[in-house]
């Protein structure tokens, strides 16, 4: 399986990869359920390799930890998912 912050790189800068509507599900610990957000309210710092920024639906930015990224689809499908962790 390829690494998060590798694959989130490729759909950054591989323009035929790109193409499409990509969202990612994270865990939200508060909830104990997974959140699904467009990449377009999904914000990388180049400083930071472990997290990214993340607008909820107040306009307010949450730093999730990569490890936390559970699942990417791209135009609805399902193409990446973490393992369960044990």
């Amino acid at each position: 399986m390829i690494p998060i912050h590798e694959l989130l790189s490729r759909i950054r800068w591989d323009a035929d990869f790109g193409r499409g509507e990509f969202a990612i599900g994270y865990y939200d610990r508060v909830g104990d359920s997974i959140i699904r957000v467009p990449l377009q309210q999904v914000f990388f710092d180049r400083e930071d390799r472990f997290a990214c920024q993340i607008l909820d639906d107040e306009g307010e930015a949450h730093m999730v930890p990569f490890h936390r990224i559970r699942q990417v689809f791209k135009d609805g499908t399902l193409i990446w998912q973490r393992h369960a962790e044990h």
